[in-house]
C-alpha cells in the first residue's frame, strides 16, 4: 500500500544527486516495477518527505488528502449556482466528504498515497478561494508544474476570461520548469526530451486500469495502440460534445460546470488515465444532484452512472480479471465495455451540461460577469 508515496519519498533526493529516471520501485505483478514518472520540480516538491520518518510521512500525507477531499467538496458546492454557504451547504459539504471516501478514485489515491486528491484541491481552491489573479493563476500553475494532466485547469481560466491569472498559470509553470532545469539539468534534459512522451513507461495503454479514451480503443481493438484514424475520429467526436459543454457552461455563468468540462475533458483525452485520476468524479456528481439541472432525467441516470461505476470499485474488479487473462489472448468484448465505463460517464456528464437550456435572454452575458468577478467580488481583486 501507499506505494506511490514510497516513490515520491525516496526517488526525489536522485533529483540532486542523479539517477532520477532510473529510480524503480520493485512490487509484484501485475506491475513489478514503479518509477518516477512526473517532472523534476516534482521531484523538488516532494524532498521534505525523504527526511521524515516513513510513519510521519504516511500519517500527514493521509491526513492532508482527506482535507483536500474536503476541500474539493467544499469548493464544488461553492462553485454550484446559487452558492449560498448557509449551514445546509455545510451539511452538504460534509456528506459529500464523507461519501467520497466510498469512491474507486478516491480510495485508490488514498491506498497508493497519490497525489491527485492534493493538486485537484489546489486547482479549486486556487479559483474558488483566492482573491487576486496571480494567486489563482500560481494555484493552478503549481498543480500542472508537478504533474502534466492538471495543466487543463488552465482552461478554466481561459474560458471564464481570466486573462491575468491565466498568464500567471503559464508564468508558473515556467518559472518552475526552469527552476527544475536549473537544479537538474541533465534529469530535466533527460525528462522533457524523451520520457515525457514515453507512455510505455507509465504502464500499459491497454489495460483496463487505464480510463482513457485510448486506453477504451486500445481494449477494443485487442491490446492495439488506440491511435491512427480510429483515435483521431474518437477524439474529433469527444472533443465536440466536450466543447458544446464548456460553452454552455460559459453561456450560463456556471462556474463548476465550466471546471467540470475541462478536467473531465482533460482526463479523457489524456493518453493514460489511471482510473485514481478520476478523483474529479466528486465535483461532476456535486453539480449532477445539486446543479441547475438535478431534476432532468438525464442528470439522475448520469449521476446513477457515475455512482455505479464508482462506488461499486468496477475497474479494481476487473482488473483482476484482465490480470488472469493467459498472455496474448484476444481481449474480451464484454471485459471492454464494462472498462469503458468512466470515460462513458464523461460523455453522459459533456451531454448532460451541453444539452440544458440556457435559463433566460441574455444569459450569456450575465453569465460571463459573474464568472469574471467570483471569486472576488469586484474587479479591484483581479489587480494581483
Amino acid at each position: 500500500m501507499t506505494l506511490d508515496l514510497r516513490v515520491y519519498r525516496e526517488a526525489s533526493p536522485l533529483v540532486l544527486s542523479g539517477g532520477l529516471y532510473d529510480y524503480q520501485l520493485h512490487t509484484a505483478p501485475p506491475i513489478p516495477l514503479l518509477p518516477f514518472t512526473y517532472p523534476p520540480f516534482a521531484a523538488l516538491v516532494f524532498l521534505p518527505l525523504s527526511r521524515l520518518p516513513w510513519t510521519v510521512t504516511v500519517c500527514l500525507w493521509q491526513s492532508a488528502s482527506v482535507a483536500a477531499l474536503l476541500v474539493m467538496a467544499g469548493c464544488a458546492s461553492r462553485l454550484v449556482p446559487p452558492t449560498p454557504m448557509d449551514t445546509r451547504g455545510r451539511s452538504r459539504v460534509l456528506l459529500w466528504s464523507a461519501a467520497g471516501l466510498w469512491l474507486e478514485p478516491v480510495r485508490h489515491t488514498l491506498d497508493q498515497g497519490q497525489v491527485n486528491l492534493l493538486l485537484g484541491a489546489l486547482i479549486l481552491g486556487g479559483v474558488t478561494w483566492l482573491r487576486t489573479a496571480a494567486g489563482r493563476g500560481i494555484a493552478v500553475g503549481v498543480a500542472a508544474a508537478v504533474k502534466l494532466t492538471p495543466v487543463v485547469g488552465g482552461l478554466y481560466l481561459l474560458a471564464t476570461r481570466q486573462w491575468r491569472a491565466a498568464a500567471w498559470t503559464v508564468t508558473t509553470v515556467c518559472g518552475a520548469t526552469a527552476l527544475g532545469w536549473l537544479i537538474a539539468p541533465k534529469e530535466s534534459a533527460r525528462y522533457w526530451s524523451a520520457l515525457v512522451m514515453d507512455t510505455q513507461r507509465i504502464g500499459l495503454v491497454w489495460s483496463v486500469r487505464n480510463q482513457s479514451l485510448r486506453g477504451v480503443l486500445s481494449r477494443f481493438l485487442d491490446h492495439g495502440p488506440g491511435s491512427g484514424m480510429t483515435w483521431w475520429t474518437a477524439l474529433t467526436v469527444v472533443t465536440v460534445v466536450a466543447t458544446l459543454a464548456l460553452w454552455n457552461a460559459i453561456r450560463c455563468g456556471d462556474r463548476l460546470g465550466i471546471m467540470i468540462a475541462v478536467e473531465l475533458y482533460g482526463l479523457v483525452a489524456c493518453p493514460i488515465s489511471w482510473s485514481h485520476h478520476w478523483v474529479w468524479c466528486l465535483p461532476a456528481m456535486i453539480w449532477l444532484a445539486h446543479g441547475p439541472q438535478r431534476q432532468w432525467l438525464l442528470s439522475r441516470v448520469t449521476l446513477a452512472a457515475w455512482v455505479t461505476a464508482t462506488a461499486t470499485r468496477l475497474v479494481p474488479l476487473l482488473s483482476r480479471t484482465e490480470d488472469t487473462l493467459p498472455s496474448g489472448a484476444p481481449y474480451p468484448t464484454p471485459l471492454a465495455w464494462l472498462g469503458s465505463a468512466y470515460v462513458l460517464c464523461a460523455v453522459l456528464t459533456f451531454l448532460t451540461l451541453g444539452l440544458r437550456p440556457v435559463q433566460a435572454a441574455g444569459h450569456e452575458q450575465a453569465g460571463f460577469a459573474a464568472v469574471r468577478t467570483r471569486p472576488s467580488t469586484d474587479a479591484r481583486h483581479d489587480r494581483g
